[in-house]
């Protein structure tokens, strides 16, 4: 690259990409991937029990939300330290934190989302017959799904910037790069910096329009409205 780093260093060297790429920076790189998203389910797990009871028992949200929002301000670095004393340098140590930052955003979702169900859907699905469990499951979820959707965008999203973070503690997938460019013998190396936060923000983009795209999956009545607009339109 033309742009120089300090001390006159190219912020890219080629030829580090090249010998790297299927060492160093593939297994950063999968490390990354399992870091990320590992936390995501986990929280997803426990986030949709925990919202449906919520939106069941209101007064439960207050409490479950003021929880899930001093977990969510703790640094990242701080609870990884007190995670490291009694799970070790595991994956463990960042991976439950990170699935409880993930609850500050997937509880509200869950709740939210069910919450923006009508009444009188709900009402006319018990008219139909249907339990509480094939209403949830056919009724409710679908029309919470946008809702349920954008946070999950949202925390998976953020999980793959903060998993950088555990490179501080030594597992941190892509972080390891940046912490490998800053303390690079003879002073920074800014390449493994570069590498690392371009293939974030990579990584980030591409989980988004997935989720995206599975969202359009699960909401096949979206793109039917959607192609109708313009004929009424015309009219």
């Amino acid at each position: 690259m033309t742009a120089f780093g300090t001390g006159g260093e190219p912020l890219l060297r080629w030829s580090y990409v090249r010998d790297n790429y299927d060492g160093v920076i593939w297994e950063a790189l999968k490390e990354h991937l399992v870091l990320s998203f590992t936390p995501v389910l986990l929280g997803l797990a426990i986030a949709l029990p925990l919202g449906l009871a919520c939106a069941r028992w209101r007064r439960l949200y207050p409490p479950v939300l003021a929880a899930t929002s001093v977990l969510y301000a703790i640094p990242a670095i701080g609870l990884f330290v007190v995670f490291v004393a009694f799970t070790g340098l595991t994956y463990t140590t960042v991976v439950v934190p990170l699935a409880l930052y993930t609850l500050s955003v997937l509880v509200p979702s869950v709740v939210d989302g069910l919450r923006s169900v009508p009444e009188h859907v709900r009402q006319s699905a018990v008219a139909m017959g249907f339990g509480p469990l094939r209403r949830l499951v056919q009724v409710e979820l679908p029309i919470a799904l946008p809702v349920l959707m954008g946070g999950l965008r949202v925390a998976t999203v953020a999980n793959i910037s903060l998993v950088s973070v555990g490179a501080l503690i030594g597992i941190g997938g892509l972080g390891q790069l940046m912490v490998t460019g800053m303390k690079w013998p003879g002073g920074a190396y800014p390449t493994p910096i570069v590498v690392a936060i371009v293939l974030i923000v990579v990584l980030a983009l591409l989980a988004d329009l997935l989720l995206l795209l599975l969202q359009r999956f699960l909401m096949p009545w979206e793109r039917v409205r959607r192609s109708r607009r313009p004929a009424e339109v015309t009219r």
